[in-house]
């Protein structure tokens, strides 16, 4: 029997970078009535706390919900009034000079520099480094149109993994790329939830948007869990209906 169930972030529960629409937080607030939820995403903790924790109605069951920024390198369980972080595991300066470094190569020699951009494209996460093509605040119309089908990133992918076969990197949210210690993706930060929260790996599932060879969700689907790939919001919204609606 399912009694958790795990979320991607962008794409899946929200478009990229935006808060939950109410429509998605009542039907978080309807899931964690009947299951324990998680939501993994490469993200840091602010943009879980904008996107994600204060946008749940008042009647969602919050001891029951996991929130895992950086690719679950981070734990935040809610104790009492407030969200506590339970763990997080960081690079050390040097990994984190040496990948924004290779970050920087890998944009020059695949040739992929957008002629505009939005804010920051490298971001220290501390147990994450990412990269956002067009920048931290780029518009989603823009992120939408310039890799729908990952086909640019799988080419600065390829040429990270040359330059820090050691480290993971993945695909993510709309234009992004997350490096992370090695062995570090979504089906690590899975196993790492089933010790703290004691529930087993066979009573999880998972939704994303991203679950394909080479997307950030797959990993997920490789550990064994069951698994639903969705295209955007509206489907996580259907599929947690049948989900409410199975459990109950």
């Amino acid at each position: 029997m399912i009694t958790l169930v795990g979320f991607d972030l962008d794409g899946t529960l929200a478009e990229s970078k935006q808060a939950l629409k109410d429509s998605m937080g009542e039907a978080l607030a309807d899931l964690l009535a009947v299951a324990n939820v998680a939501v993994i995403s490469g993200g840091d903790w602010p943009q879980f706390q904008k996107q994600v924790a204060s946008r749940l109605p008042a009647r969602a069951d919050l001891s029951k919900l996991w929130l895992m920024p950086t690719t679950g390198t981070k734990l935040y369980t809610h104790k009492g009034a407030d969200w506590e972080r339970v763990y997080a595991e960081l690079f050390s300066d040097g990994d984190r000079k040496r990948i924004i470094e290779a970050f920087e190569a890998s944009l020059v020699a695949t040739g992929f520099k957008p002629e505009q951009t939005w804010g920051e494209r490298i971001e220290d996460r501390g147990s994450q480094i990412t990269f956002s093509a067009l920048g931290q605040q780029a518009p989603i119309a823009e992120k939408e149109h310039w890799d729908p089908d990952f086909a640019k990133r799988k080419v600065i992918q390829a040429d990270l993994r040359l330059r820090l076969p050691e480290l993971s990197i993945n695909m993510g949210g709309a234009t992004s790329i997350d490096i992370t210690q090695k062995g570090v993706d979504k089906a690590y930060g899975l196993k790492k939830l089933s010790v703290a929260s004691g529930i087993p790996l066979e009573q999880m599932m998972f939704i994303g948007d991203a679950i394909f060879p080479g997307g950030n969700d797959y990993p997920a689907k490789e550990l064994g869990l069951e698994t639903v790939r969705v295209k955007d919001p509206d489907g996580t919204l259907a599929a947690i209906a049948g989900i409410v609606a199975c459990l109950k």
